[in-house]
């Protein structure tokens, strides 16, 4: 990818980074709100001190407060109607989020409940009579809620929540109970302290049938008092996130009018009859679940926030910090200037960049969905799996890189008064809520194998293995192979079977073929193994089971590969003047060179890397991180983080 300038000895040419400008193509289109979010992040920059100075209920409702006063300034209200008080505007509400996380991650996570779990459950399963009675006061953060989906016993497998709510003909209302303490709401934000009303998740029960799950507007409080026949407890004391009130919350027949029912997508009259335009109970489950993908991608951009601060740190430490004098009589050397802390932060550096990218395409696909741009079935489908898979590994990078950038610190990182202690803290558990990883990529691999077909919503995990196992492999593989890589390999490079070995390394054409190739390689080997277990009839569930690292592996390859060709189109699409773009391709070469590197033992045992081949990356890598090294620190400033932010005088100047 890179095109590195060369003097007329042929020399290498280092390029220079233009911080403003690309700061501006790391915005986008979004600059006007992420400055205003950042504006907003400085004024309120006294709550990282506040974090550790106040006890647990002051901290709580100082980050109400800061919440509610950010809602005044329009930045967190962007995805909502204009006629409410909205922006109007989804993919502006995801870029002020992203650059939120820069801030307390309290702040962050009160924010998503508010606006993005409470209040985008009521736009996007409720109707006008809901918009109308409660968007207004919900957006300025007047009407404080909560969203009462997880359960103690019931976490990412929705569809068996044990809260029941039934239909009562006679006073036609619906009354909600908690059956037993597995079905307790569990680790609900806002519950404990500040939450008015709920968006609650039950079963509904209509004259004795069972029509799967739907959401209610419930009341838990009011003028600040629990109300009768509600219990909530707290949750206590986190690892992190102590700003957030979690909650359990129970319901001992509470009674809601029947218009307490987010009705888009189902209703019942008041004679007691269930009416929904979605005849299929799965598809109407899963079309319910889908309108909520934004929180998925709220995370993922969440976590790629949370790896830049820790980044933006960890880089400018190393070009201040000097250990060990590289020869006698010489000053200690600068710890960015020694090649195992390169390997160390500047390959994350550039998955950083990469995830960015990526999280720009999903941002994207969400906006278009949601503002009718594109707003088919397909789209959908492949909307929720890009989220899905993208949070996985955009969490994943951010628990990854502040630990290692906490540990490139050394005992300096280790001090509270920088953030790595926060961010740790406070981000970890962005790989297991909006989603389980795994039970995310999961999702990502069913949709590869079944090629998002019509039974996609209905398929569980044993529906998945009946509809693999009873079409030929080769079919699965004609549906889904994106590249039909096996069949157009000797077209893509020179060199026929040996093009692995002969193509440029920084040849962007060769590092997309490894990455395709080793996707479909995975698909079909999920497949057949599938239909061998069933072929040989062994149990469903056993089968997947068994199979069941390998479609992680599958879903994981598949998210990098998107990634990666995320990265690329960005890269290709810049213009040639100044040196933005080699600094750029750079970074995409040493994000793909890396990854393929991580994974080289896949790579070998497969035939697509020698160990002459291998070695050779493994020394490319090397030099490309010897390449960005005098570029880090712009780099890493051109993601605008405010110094506010970063909170380590010691560490970064």
């Amino acid at each position: 990818m890179a095109t590195a300038n060369t003097a007329a000895a042929g020399g290498y040419v280092q390029p220079e980074v233009d911080v403003r400008a690309l700061t501006e193509v790391l915005d986008g289109d979004y600059a006007d709100i992420r400055d205003l979010v950042r504006t907003n992040l400085v004024a309120y920059a006294s709550v990282l001190e506040e974090a550790e100075e106040l006890g647990i209920d002051a901290f709580r409702e100082r980050v109400r407060e800061i919440v509610v006063e950010m809602a005044a300034t329009g930045q967190t209200g962007m995805g909502f109607p204009q006629e409410y008080g909205g922006g109007g505007d989804v993919g502006a509400s995801i870029a002020a989020f992203e650059t939120l996380a820069y801030g307390d991650l309290s702040v962050l996570v009160k924010v998503g409940v508010q606006f993005g779990l409470f209040g985008g459950a009521v736009l996007q399963l409720g109707t006008a009579r809901h918009h109308k009675a409660y968007l207004p006061d919900l957006i300025t953060g007047r009407l404080m809620g909560c969203f009462a989906m997880t359960e103690s016993g019931h976490g990412s497998d929705v569809q068996s929540l044990g809260t029941v709510a039934r239909y009562d003909h006679d006073t036609r209302e619906f009354v909600l109970t908690t059956p037993g303490d597995e079905a307790c709401k569990d680790y609900i934000g806002n519950a404990a302290r500040h939450a008015e009303l709920a968006v609650v998740f039950a079963q509904l029960e209509v004259a004795g049938k069972a029509e799967g799950v739907h959401a209610f507007v419930v009341r838990v409080r009011q003028d600040g008092e629990v109300v009768p026949g509600v219990l909530i407890e707290d949750d206590g004391r986190k690892m992190g996130l102590n700003g957030v009130d979690n909650g359990r919350i129970r319901f001992d027949g509470v009674r809601v009018p029947r218009e307490a029912l987010l009705n888009r997508f189902a209703d019942v009259t008041a004679d007691g009859v269930y009416e929904s335009p979605i005849e299929n109970p799965g598809r109407r489950f899963f079309t319910m679940l889908g309108t909520l993908v934004q929180g998925r991608v709220s995370v993922a951009g969440a976590g790629v926030g949370a790896a830049k601060v820790a980044l933006t740190i960890a880089t400018r430490y190393a070009v201040r910090r000097r250990q060990f004098a590289a020869a006698p009589g010489t000053d200690e050397q600068l710890l960015l200037d020694y090649g195992l802390h390169q390997r160390r932060l500047l390959p994350l550096l550039a998955r950083t960049y990469a995830l960015h990218f990526a999280q720009d395409v999903v941002r994207t696909q969400l906006h278009d969905v949601f503002s009718g741009v594109q707003d088919d079935e397909q789209a959908r489908r492949l909307l929720e799996s890009r989220a899905a898979g993208t949070k996985a590994l955009a969490t994943w990078h951010a628990t990854r890189v502040v630990q290692e950038c906490r540990e490139a610190c050394g005992g300096a990182g280790y001090l509270s008064v920088n953030r790595f202690a926060a961010l740790k803290a406070d981000s970890d558990i962005f790989t297991t809520f909006e989603g389980d990883n795994h039970v995310l990529l999961q999702l990502v691999a069913k949709g590869l194998l079944t090629h998002y077909a019509s039974e996609f919503e209905d398929l569980d995990q044993l529906g998945t293995v009946r509809h693999v196992a009873g079409i030929a492999v080769e079919t699965v593989m004609e549906k889904t192979s994106v590249h039909k890589m096996l069949e157009r390999v000797r077209d893509l490079l020179p060199g026929g079977d040996e093009w692995d070995r002969e193509a440029g390394l920084l040849d962007s054409e060769y590092q997309l073929a490894m990455v395709r190739f080793r996707e479909e390689h995975m698909l079909a080997g999920v497949a057949r193994r599938l239909k061998r277990g069933i072929d040989e009839h062994r149990d469903p569930g056993a089968v997947f089971s068994y199979v069941q690292d390998h479609v992680i592996a599958l879903a994981r390859a598949h998210v990098e590969r998107l990634v990666l060709e995320a990265f690329v189109e960005k890269v290709r699409a810049l213009p040639d003047d100044g040196g933005n773009k080699e600094a750029l391709g750079l970074l995409c070469d040493l994000f793909a060179l890396s990854t393929i590197e991580a994974d080289r033992a896949w790579f070998m045992e497969h035939g697509r890397l020698t160990v002459q081949r291998s070695k050779a990356i493994s020394r490319e890598v090397n030099d490309l991180c010897r390449k960005v090294r005098p570029l880090a620190v712009d780099l890493v400033d051109a993601w605008g983080i405010p110094d506010e932010m970063l909170r380590a005088p010691d560490l970064v100047g």
